[in-house]
């Protein structure tokens, strides 16, 4: 309908100016390119709209955990919560502008830190998986490792899924402040690109086992010994809080 009306605009605006007995200015034709301009701007937004939907919909959630075959992660020096030595591995994929991302920080991960994180039961992983049309998401990862090398990761991370509508340079910037970052260092982390060849590889390990959407876990046993976890669990997308509570309970007793 929207793409329909574009069109009838420019129908419009083309008779208008055609006509014998309207004589058009220089500031005339400047204001029908500004229009042109605009609505060809507004289509474009409104295809990358579609295209986020789309690719959106292929995160929705999967109907129950499934097992995954082979799927070994490496999680060495990746940031994570709990009990180093948990018995289980919870590892996320997760991209700091995908609204079902931010729904899990919301609505799920204060009970699973609750139940299982806090309670030593599981170790919770975080690794970076932006997704090509979220301009901004690549560079929120690099915020957040940065804030890690302050000791503030976990609070970036938090912050910047409060505000993922905000996530400019500007707005990174704003809130390593707010963090009480060395605020120098902190800059010339972010602008140096540092964590980029790191988050990329994050990327490659996410495609290589499998995520095609955000967010996706993994959920393993733990080897204190060695920072390579495979994984016996695999939840796709936004799931509830039970899902996460049986695929964890079950494994939890598979080890017993």
């Amino acid at each position: 309908m929207k793409k329909f009306m574009y069109f009838i605009v420019l129908a419009v605006i083309a008779f208008t100016y055609s006509q014998p007995s309207y004589s058009q200015s220089s500031e005339e034709l400047k204001a029908i390119k500004e229009d042109l301009k605009a609505l060809k701007e507004g289509q474009a937004n409104m295809q990358k709209e579609l295209q986020e939907i789309k690719t959106l919909l292929k995160s929705r959630p999967a109907a129950a955990p499934s097992e995954p075959q082979n799927v070994v992660l490496n999680i060495d020096k990746a940031p994570f919560k709990g009990n180093k030595n948990a018995k289980l591995t919870l590892i996320e994929f997760s991209d700091y502008q995908c609204p079902f991302c931010g729904r899990h920080v919301t609505q799920t991960l204060p009970q699973l830190d609750t139940d299982y994180i806090k309670t030593g039961k599981v170790k919770y992983v975080f690794l970076d998986f932006p997704l090509d049309f979220h301009k901004n998401a690549f560079k929120a990862a690099e915020a957040a490792d940065c804030a890690g090398e302050q000791g503030k990761f976990w609070q970036m991370h938090d912050l910047l899924f409060a505000n993922q509508k905000a996530l400019e340079l500007s707005d990174l910037t704003n809130y390593a402040k707010d963090l009480k970052l060395d605020t120098s260092k902190f800059q010339k982390c972010l602008d140096s690109g540092k964590y980029a060849s790191q988050i990329k590889k994050e990327i490659e390990l996410g495609q290589k086992s499998g995520v095609t959407g955000t967010p996706s876990f993994f959920l393993g046993v733990t080897n204190p010994k060695d920072p390579n976890v495979k994984a016996v669990k695999v939840i796709k997308g936004a799931q509830p809080y039970a899902n996460f509570k049986d695929a964890i309970d079950t494994t939890l007793s598979s080890q017993k």
